[in-house]
């Protein structure tokens, strides 16, 4: 019976900790915060590089397309912010006591963790349709890790979201 009303019965309780920081809930979150300060961090740092020496104007490596830039940007920001929220929702879940609030927070992390699983997917076929067309010229190779890191992290942050989703 425990286990009955999102777990409203142990409300109230105390926080351990450790048994917070072992919970797979919490290794997923911190796992897809460091996968999306990893995503837009390197679009960020490198990805946006100069044509050439004379022009100071920077361009977006991934095929010369700036909403492929800015998109894998916004969708990496928004989920380092969702994350640090259900973060604290998921720290603070032992004090909710009302069911109606505890199935509130459930199926906002259950639509949130869809919801970004699938705009990671979304980030992630068009980072590697949009670098699969770039021409590699001398500046574009400077960002290529980069680039490279920034698709292989939205693909692995599709997996940890899906989990999310399902945990």
């Amino acid at each position: 019976m425990e286990g009955a009303s999102f777990g409203a019965g142990r409300a109230g309780g105390a926080i351990d900790p450790l048994d917070f920081l072992k919970q797979l809930q919490t290794i997923l979150r911190v796992t897809a915060w460091i996968f999306s300060i990893v995503v837009f961090g390197s679009i960020v740092n490198e990805c946006y590089v100069n044509k050439d020496t004379q022009n100071p104007q920077l361009f977006c490596i991934f095929n010369n397309n700036e909403s492929a830039c800015s998109y894998g940007i916004a969708i990496g920001i928004i989920a380092f912010f969702g994350c640090i929220f259900f973060f604290v929702v998921d720290l603070y879940f032992q004090q909710i006591s009302s069911v109606k609030d505890r199935k509130r927070a459930v199926l906002l992390d259950l639509g949130f963790s869809g919801f970004l699983s699938f705009l990671w997917f979304v980030a992630f076929c068009f980072l590697a349709n949009q670098w699969q067309q770039t021409t590699m010229t001398k500046p574009v190779s400077q960002g290529a890790d980069a680039a490279r890191a920034a698709i292989t992290f939205s693909f692995f942050s599709i997996i940890v979201w899906v989990s999310s989703a399902f945990e």
